[in-house]
């Protein structure tokens, strides 16, 4: 089996968004404890890889007032310009790696200083069609001679202002050219969608600032964007285009014209990709509190333990930085186990593989070897094969949610703003979600926008964007689709997104009873500090752990939750805490220490410590029991309306 090109890695985001205000534990209401923002969670970053223009894609146009030459307005530009950009030379014999035999007739290319002057370069695959590394050409600075269709340039301008500011002066005529068929030969690097007649229509009732953003994915899914991966983009729907001559053609030269078909890499490209760590981060975001896991801590399986002396540190070890995601010290062993464990489970009529199974004989190896971590190779395959088992999915099934997933593209959504607001700052710092409107924005917001229709109560929640864009990384679009809803109705996924987030309520009960039980000083200290566990562990649960913990990390994580479902999170929780349990009791220790620390970054010192020691705590039977108790437990009070007094 292939490796998801790049396996990619993102030492995502978290911020610290850190709750506070914690009332008297005896009056809060359940609903409060639900109160969060986990925007300060995502720092703004964008997205990678593009489509192909399509020719007879009609054109939208909205009725609108004017544009304004607003100063507040993206890509103002305060005085109009005369000449057009100016073009820079790039020798491409400089760039340090040639692809594909020699150089072609001339290395020197002309590049327009209109685009964005970024030094990274384009991750243009997508593992599942072709398996490997395709990149667009350079831009050429002559833009009139750009293969572009008419429907592409006349992309549906912004639904009018509901206070539009008169403008100063006439706006510029809109440039129009005449389009140049494209090449038949050039080959797809990505799979696109037709286009749609519900895609470029507003629904019959729809809102136009919901339509405008549908659409404009809709028509970018057609032509692509250049520079997808090492340039920023254009932005087209969270800000206007400014009205001077330059912002619009910034804006129509951003549009993809069909050179980003090409099979030879853009010298910027190959800059960004021997830039990229395993995962495909090409910088690592940054945290305002960094602290080590200490693997020592993990010697000690869980059990009943007093805090530690009072003169103990309240503050951990900080960190400066996130490490470079290594390559695992026993990856190519790994693959080879997994290659012999794994069989074909049912193949298409081509005799492509469409699902796996462990072979009979290695069922009692998988459990270890899962918490061990799933090589990046096998991740896919593994993945798909835990989710399908959970859920009792079988080959028709998947076939009839990918039909699902195509059938709602073309659906408005009430989220699609809220989406499009949510996805250039879901995973900062990855080559796939770098530009905007690149590939990885697009299949980010369709499959949000797809899911946002699939369950009326939960609709759509910002905690959904960082488990679709580590989905993304290793499966397509229809396949993502497929492992939300499985999440959504086998993972206890509905309950997490719900209104009033009563799954979240759920685990968090269980974790303070598994706390309250193990470590009673630790729970006492949340007790006399009037700390909640919603006010840190939130974000955990809502976001899987996505916020958290380094890329590398959350993918260790996952592989043992999609195998053995939500409890593994519970314990991770668990872990953080069993690790920090002398800071939280020490006499120094007060309400702004501790939740500091428990709303930290987290770096693992060692991952197996920290796996091995959830899976032994989820191999007690005895504890198991328990959580099986504990939900119970809660479900009753629930019925009985006296949940609100259960946590701290």
């Amino acid at each position: 089996m292939d490796v998801p090109a790049l396996a990619f890695s993102r030492s995502s985001s978290a911020s610290s968004n850190n709750t506070t205000a914690v009332s008297e534990r005896h009056t809060r209401k359940s609903s409060e404890h639900t109160l969060f923002d986990l925007y300060g969670m995502y720092e703004d970053a964008p997205s990678d890889v593009p489509p192909l223009p399509a020719k007879d894609v009609p054109s939208v146009r909205i009725s609108r007032a004017t544009l304004n030459g607003h100063s507040s307005l993206a890509y103002y530009d305060e005085e109009p310009p005369i000449k057009p950009p100016p073009t820079r030379i790039i020798d491409l014999t400089r760039a340090g790696v040639l692809l594909n035999g020699p150089p072609r007739t001339s290395s020197l290319r002309p590049v327009s200083d209109c685009m964005v002057p970024s030094p990274v370069a384009s991750y243009e695959d997508r593992r599942a069609s072709t398996g490997h590394l395709h990149s667009p050409s350079p831009s050429s600075t002559s833009r009139r001679t750009s293969p572009r269709p008419d429907s592409i340039l006349g992309l549906p301008p912004l639904p009018p202002s509901r206070n539009p500011s008169p403008s100063p002066t006439p706006p510029p005529p809109t440039l129009t050219q005449a389009p140049i068929p494209l090449s038949p030969s050039l080959p797809l690097k990505h799979p696109v969608s037709g286009p749609s007649k519900t895609s470029l229509v507003p629904s019959e009732g729809e809102d136009l600032d919901g339509f405008y953003v549908r659409n404009t994915y809709a028509q970018l899914d057609m032509s692509g964007v250049k520079g997808d991966g090492y340039e920023e983009g254009v932005e087209r729907t969270r800000a206007r285009i400014g009205n001077s001559r330059s912002s619009q053609l910034c804006a129509e030269n951003a549009i993809g014209d069909g050179t980003e078909k090409s099979q030879e890499l853009d010298p910027r490209e190959i800059e960004t990709l021997l830039s990229v760590d395993r995962y495909g981060f090409f910088s690592t975001p940054s945290h305002d509190r960094l602290i080590l896991l200490p693997s020592s801590s993990f010697d000690k399986r869980l059990s009943v333990v007093r805090g530690g002396a009072a003169t103990a540190k309240a503050s951990a070890q900080a960190l400066n930085a996130v490490p470079p995601a290594a390559p695992p010290v026993k990856e190519a062993s790994r693959i080879e186990k997994w290659t012999r464990m794994m069989q074909a489970g049912s193949r298409d009529q081509g005799a492509n593989v469409q699902t796996w199974r462990v072979k009979q004989s290695k069922q009692s190896k998988l459990r270890l070897r899962t918490y061990k971590g799933v090589p990046d190779r096998w991740r896919p395959a593994a993945w798909d094969m835990f989710m399908a088992t959970m859920a009792n999915a079988t080959p028709a099934d998947t076939a009839r949610l990918a039909r699902d997933y195509r059938e709602a593209l073309d659906k408005p959504s009430t989220y699609d703003i809220q989406i499009d607001l949510d996805v250039p700052r879901t995973i900062s710092g990855h080559v796939f979600y770098r530009t905007r409107y690149g590939a990885g924005q697009r299949s980010l917001f369709h499959v949000l926008h797809c899911f946002s229709l699939r369950c009326e109560g939960c609709g759509y929640v910002q905690g959904m964007g960082p488990i679709a864009a580590t989905l993304l990384c290793y499966l397509d679009p229809e396949k993502v689709y497929a492992s939300l809803v499985h999440l959504h109705d086998s993972y206890s996924m509905h309950a997490i997104f719900s209104p009033g987030f009563p799954g979240l309520l759920e685990a968090i009960y269980v974790q303070e009873r598994i706390t309250e039980q193990m470590m009673p000083d630790v729970y006492k200290a949340f007790q006399s500090h009037t700390i909640s566990t919603t006010s840190y562990a939130t974000k955990w649960y809502i976001t899987l752990f996505s916020n958290s913990v380094p890329f590398q990390t959350q993918l260790r994580l996952w592989d043992a939750f999609l195998l053995e479902g939500p409890d593994v999170f519970v314990a991770t929780a668990v872990a953080i805490v069993w690790v920090y349990r002398d800071q939280i009791t020490s006499a120094s220790a007060n309400f702004e220490t501790i939740l500091s620390l428990l709303s930290s970054f987290f770096v693992p010192e060692s991952e197996d410590a920290l796996l091995l020691w959830i899976e032994r705590v989820l191999g007690t039977k005895k504890l198991r029991a328990s959580m099986v108790r504990w939900r119970a437990d809660w479900q009753a009070l629930v019925r009985d309306g006296k949940e609100g007094m259960a946590l701290l």
